[in-house]
């Protein structure tokens, strides 16, 4: 049923920006870091920022107006429950992903301008550097996927599979939950020369380095790491157009053994294009970060994979946001033949 809209809403929703701004530029400061380690006043914290002391004033005022941060006689404080969502250290910690968000933002600013050029967005990097954005990034994927990664592979039976290969895998998140799930098995993380690093040091902690290979590059161009009997494919289809799936996939489907399978994990959209909501916003994020990527329906997916060589494409689970899966296998080769 249609929503009945007010004045109320409508500018409610207008005005939604504003404490995102606020808790966006809080994490691009790290600002909870700071207060944490040592409560302080506008003065001191603006020093240590290297910031102006009215507008640190403004933001922390700001920040506690929103139940963020304490203010008391000796300045500015972080309570704990925050401390441990919004500091580096938290028990819970979601500050890359808030960081990652605060570039989204920037990104989407600029969606009018978007729509009339087609763009993307132009892509600046936060005040933070590019190398801490792609960090930022890497954390995000981790904060989203640690989350569900072990249930969601419990859900998958776990499948069967002798060694993985993770295309874009560098949170290192889903290759971790895949390998304690299935005893003896090994797997490749592929990803950008930039992240593998990421990826090695978290494997690393979770003690499972000796069953873990990493390749360095660019899946957009770069051959695939062979011999692999289930490719995981996650949160990466929606950055690329139709067409790039069509190629990507292709390259999988290359460098997977005869039998095996491709899982992909991403959005799955209704034939309408208008559900899932979080699915519809998600095109938009992808229309202001990337030249081509969107959300896709099963349909559709269903079509890129087949036009890849690929066969038996089912829908395994249904989400209302990332968490769909896409299942198809690989055809066994006769005896003989090439």
């Amino acid at each position: 049923m249609p929503r009945n809209w007010t004045e109320d809403d409508v500018l409610s929703l207008a005005r939604s920006y504003q404490t995102a701004c606020v808790l966006s530029a809080a994490a691009d400061l790290d600002i909870f870091s700071h207060l944490h380690a040592q409560p302080a006043t506008a003065s001191s914290l603006a020093h240590r920022l290297g910031s102006d002391v009215r507008a640190a004033t403004i933001l922390l005022d700001a920040l506690v107006a929103i139940q963020l941060l304490a203010k008391h006689e000796g300045g500015y404080s972080v309570p704990e429950d925050i401390a441990e969502l919004l500091t580096e250290t938290g028990s819970r910690s979601i500050l890359p992903m808030v960081q990652h968000q605060a570039n989204c933002l920037r990104r989407w600013a600029q969606l009018t301008r978007v729509v009339k050029s087609a763009g993307p967005a132009e892509c600046t990097p936060s005040i933070r550097g590019e190398s801490a954005d792609q960090a930022a990034f890497i954390g995000a994927m981790h904060n989203v996927s640690g989350q569900i990664a072990d249930r969601l592979v419990a859900e998958l039976g776990p499948p069967a599979f002798r060694r993985l290969l993770d295309v874009g895998g560098a949170s290192g998140t889903w290759t971790i939950a895949f390998l304690r799930a299935v005893p003896g098995t090994t797997a490749i993380v592929f990803d950008l020369p930039p992240v593998i690093p990421m990826a090695r040091q978290r494997i690393a902690e979770a003690g499972l380095g000796e069953r873990v290979t990493f390749v360095a590059g660019d899946f957009y161009g770069d051959p695939l790491p062979a011999g692999a009997d289930l490719v995981w494919l996650s949160a990466i289809a929606h950055q690329n157009s139709r067409e790039q799936n069509r190629a990507l996939f292709g390259r999988i489907h290359a460098a997977l053994a005869d039998g095996g399978a491709i899982l992909i994990r991403d959005v799955v959209m209704d034939e309408s294009h208008t559900r899932p909501v979080a699915g519809a916003l998600f095109a938009v994020n992808m229309l202001v970060g990337t030249a081509g990527g969107g959300t896709f329906t099963f349909s559709e997916f269903r079509e890129d994979l087949e036009a890849a060589g690929f066969t038996d494409v089912k829908l395994l689970r249904q989400d209302e946001a990332m968490n769909s899966l896409v299942r198809a296998e690989k055809r066994t080769r006769p005896a003989g033949t090439r």
